[in-house]
């Protein structure tokens, strides 16, 4: 391979498998149940690399991406395989930022737990208890034990985050003590409560959500027809959307012009506008998920007669029909693109390529030849 050839070629000119051979490059014997020295005639395995990178590959990996280096050129300056740099790059970014960090975090010891956080200096307990007397909140005595006390902003030993404060504190008392803890803080309650609460959760919109539970039961098995999924495909910004319906029963698919806005009030009027061309047999329901565009669902459902169910939060899974086709749509209309620009007609011929596209689920049968059997029957 270091005169040009690839690993195919190389192995066919000294006689081996492919396999072996990239076994032997990535520093592996051939065969690890073979423990005696191979034959004469045998062709002995280079030693390769190892199957590991050292720090010094990782940070001759970091230089070259400050660089603006590609995988495939950094792989061969390594004698690398581009696959592993390049899942390196990926195990190692950063969360945030995407750049890669060479130095991996080592495991290092144990955190203290809620009884022996703040135990890590007695300089940081008395700070901590001093703090008790003027200020009863945790996150004040942790903003002074880090940067109000004589020293502190140079001590890391002295950093503490009020959550480790309030751990410390909630884990400790018990009977008559933990009684006078509570009453030592300035809630007043022994016990951590969460910011949000479930029982306290306003609702998405003001008038009450009909639920997918409570959608007709024939809606489930797909045996009757006019039990349609909704949904919007955003473009560019956000600033441009697309809607889809999909029937359930038959895969047919209509798409909503929406070239201004996508607001609830343009929503509703392009879905009245939609619905009402529709035989009264495919006017059965709509399920949509929870975004604000359906705020004017009432109004929707007192236009249309159309009853109009939410998916549970999170659920995406609950308009199956409507995901798989928004994922169709993404051949006519790419992600990051102005879906403003398309007109009612491009829209429709869309719509129609797709009902005529044929459907495994279908039996093969297209979305409207399904449709128009089940009209005429």
């Amino acid at each position: 391979m270091e005169q040009g050839h690839t690993n195919a070629q190389a192995c066919r000119i000294i006689g081996i498998d492919s396999r072996t051979g990239r076994k032997w490059r990535n520093g592996r014997s051939a065969d690890r149940r073979q423990k005696a020295a191979p034959p004469v005639n045998e062709v002995v395995p280079p030693s390769g690399p190892s199957r590991y990178l050292t720090e010094d590959e990782r940070v001759h990996i970091a230089d070259r991406l400050r660089e603006k280096a590609t995988i495939r050129a950094i792989a061969a300056e390594l004698g690398r395989s581009p696959s592993t740099v390049s899942r390196e790059t990926r195990r190692n970014g950063h969360l945030g930022s995407g750049a890669y960090r060479p130095q991996r975090p080592r495991p290092g010891p144990m955190p203290a737990g809620p009884a022996q956080a703040p135990a890590r200096s007695s300089r940081t307990r008395n700070s901590v208890r001093w703090c008790r007397s003027c200020w009863t909140s945790g996150g004040a005595r942790s903003r002074y034990a880090r940067f109000c006390g004589p020293g502190f902003p140079d001590r890391p030993e002295m950093h503490v985050v009020h959550e480790t404060v309030y751990q410390a504190l909630h884990g400790q008392g018990r009977g008559e003590l933990r009684r006078e803890l509570a009453g030592a803080l300035r809630t007043g309650r022994a016990r951590r409560k969460p910011q949000r609460q479930a029982n306290r959760r306003r609702p998405r919109f003001i008038v009450p959500m009909v639920l997918i539970s409570e959608r007709p039961t024939e809606a489930e098995d797909r045996a009757v027809p006019g039990h349609w999924e909704g949904d919007l495909t955003i473009g560019k910004d956000h600033k441009s959307a697309i809607g889809t319906l999909v029937e359930r029963s038959t895969r047919y698919v209509m798409l909503l012009h929406l070239p201004g806005d996508h607001t609830a009030e343009t929503v509703r009027d392009a879905l009245v506008a939609t619905v009402q061309t529709l035989p009264a047999e495919l006017k059965r329901s709509l399920t949509w998920d929870r975004g604000t565009e359906m705020a004017a669902h009432k109004s929707l459902t007192i236009a249309t007669d159309v009853p109009v169910c939410f998916c549970d939060p999170a659920s995406p899974w609950q308009r199956g029909s409507n995901e798989n086709t928004n994922g169709l749509l993404r051949q006519y209309f790419p992600e990051g693109t102005d879906l403003s620009v398309h007109t009612p007609e491009h829209l429709a011929a869309v719509a129609d390529q797709l009902n005529r596209r044929p459907r495994k689920t279908l039996g093969w049968e297209a979305p409207a030849e399904r449709l128009a059997k089940l009209l005429a029957a």
